[in-house]
């Protein structure tokens, strides 16, 4: 789903460095995970209680207990900028709103939460030196987020703010047709990081972000989605490209979405898919994404990714990626 060309590996800021799941099962939501998205777990070993997912030997992404009974479910990225506490500044003059002031992880880095002008939610990081956060300049190799979308409310103005604060630049953009309007596609010249877009009226939920973990086959984890008993939103579908994407809820309710390339069949061995190198840039279309489900009548639960008022957590909650 990236759109890689040959560039240098970009700065910190902007870049999406960690992802983080807040749960109210953590172990059914480690068991669910490990099965769709092929990942490993272990107890993060500055706190037990986090837990972390692995793949390939690496720290993939973080899970964790809700800090306050009442705080939301979701999967919140970690968004990269040197200089935090004047990233928070900026937010809060541009219409932000900071749900958890600027706090230190010990042997990790420096975080804070805000909400963006139109109610999404993420964190800003900057890691500490020692962190090394892993070269951005491959494509996400199966076990990674190779896709981050966001449903809002007003796209253009969103744009902006992220502009603002981590650099990022208008990419490729489509028509959705049917009304839909506009899927505005971001990061810097020649590499698209994601897209963002106007939900539609008769989506319920606030604006939200949507992370994609690369998997081998997104058709296969769509199946495995269903056994394990999540919800499947949207998908598998096919995206340009050849890719293909599978929007859902795991068992407490948390949306997320899975992503896989597109396979060619190796000469002289049919059947024997494998994966392409590169995946082109997915333009979604009309369908593509989790919040168009509306256009599905008979999927009557759609992944409101609830976002009340964030309580300040009380503890760490991250370790990046080594």
């Amino acid at each position: 789903m990236y759109n890689y060309r040959a560039m240098p590996t970009p700065p910190l800021r902007g870049r999406f460095l960690w992802h983080e799941l807040m749960t109210s099962d953590t172990k059914s939501a480690a068991d669910f995970y490990t099965k769709v998205a092929g990942w490993k777990t272990e107890a993060w070993n500055k706190n037990p209680s986090y837990t972390m997912f692995t793949a390939h030997g690496r720290f993939k992404a973080g899970l964790m207990a809700l800090p306050e009974p009442d705080s939301p479910l979701m999967w919140l990225p970690y968004i990269g900028t040197p200089n935090l506490d004047d990233t928070v500044r900026q937010a809060g003059r541009r219409g932000g709103k900071v749900l958890k002031k600027p706090a230190d992880i010990p042997t990790v880095g420096r975080f804070a939460i805000i909400q963006d002008p139109q109610g999404a939610t993420f964190a800003a990081f900057t890691p500490l030196p020692t962190e090394n956060p892993a070269a951005a300049d491959a494509a996400p190799a199966v076990g990674e987020f190779s896709w981050h979308e966001l449903l809002t409310t007003d796209w253009p103005g969103a744009l902006a703010f992220y502009r603002a604060l981590f650099g990022w630049e208008s990419t490729e953009s489509m028509d959705m047709g049917s009304g839909m309007g506009t899927y505005q596609m971001y990061g810097w010249k020649g590499r698209t990081l994601g897209g963002m877009y106007n939900k539609p009226k008769q989506s319920p939920g606030p604006p939200a972000w949507l992370s994609y973990i690369k998997v081998t086959d997104a058709k296969k984890a769509a199946a495995t989605i269903k056994e394990l008993g999540g919800q499947i939103i949207n998908g598998p579908m096919e995206v340009p490209g050849g890719g293909w994407i599978t929007a859902g809820l795991d068992l407490q309710g948390a949306a997320f979405a899975v992503h896989s390339d597109k396979r060619v069949e190796t000469p002289g061995k049919p059947g024997d898919g494998r994966t392409a190198g590169r995946a082109a840039a997915a333009k979604p279309t009309r369908k593509t994404t989790a919040a168009r489900k509306e256009t599905k009548p008979a999927r009557k639960k759609k992944p409101s990714a609830k976002r009340m008022k964030m309580k300040p957590r009380k503890r760490a909650a991250s370790k990046k990626r080594r």
